[in-house]
């Protein structure tokens, strides 16, 4: 019982730390592509990348620990369903070269970020 209250927990963490990093970028950039949920989802990418190589090589930490940062507040930060959707939406904008960016960048840049996240939790943990 104790982990569902600690995803839960994380969810609600990340889900307001979505709200307010999209929105803080969006404001920033504007609204003519979603780099609002882009940022979230590289920084998701880079802090899970962090975090298993932390916890991997370092930090013992409670299971409960674990899954309120990665299940709960980087699941719930990092947006794949809301991904998809603005990809199709560009898509039937008719922005068929922004929404191919939009995707292939997402996905490369996205594990291009937990490789680095890997990285730099291995030269400051270890």
């Amino acid at each position: 019982m104790r982990m569902l209250f600690a995803i839960a927990a994380g969810g609600a963490t990340g889900a307001l730390m979505r709200h307010f990093i999209s929105g803080w970028v969006m404001h920033r950039v504007g609204t003519g592509f979603p780099f609002g949920t882009f940022t979230v989802n590289i920084l998701g990418s880079l802090m899970m990348g962090f975090l298993v190589t932390a916890f991997a090589l370092k930090f013992q930490t409670t299971q409960e620990l674990r899954g309120f940062l990665t299940v709960g507040m980087l699941g719930s930060l990092t947006t794949f369903s809301t991904y998809s959707l603005e990809t199709a939406l560009l898509i039937e904008r008719g922005n068929i070269s922004g929404a191919a960016l939009y995707a292939l960048g997402s996905l490369m840049v996205g594990v291009t970020a937990l490789f680095t996240g890997m990285w730099l939790g291995r030269v400051v943990v270890a």
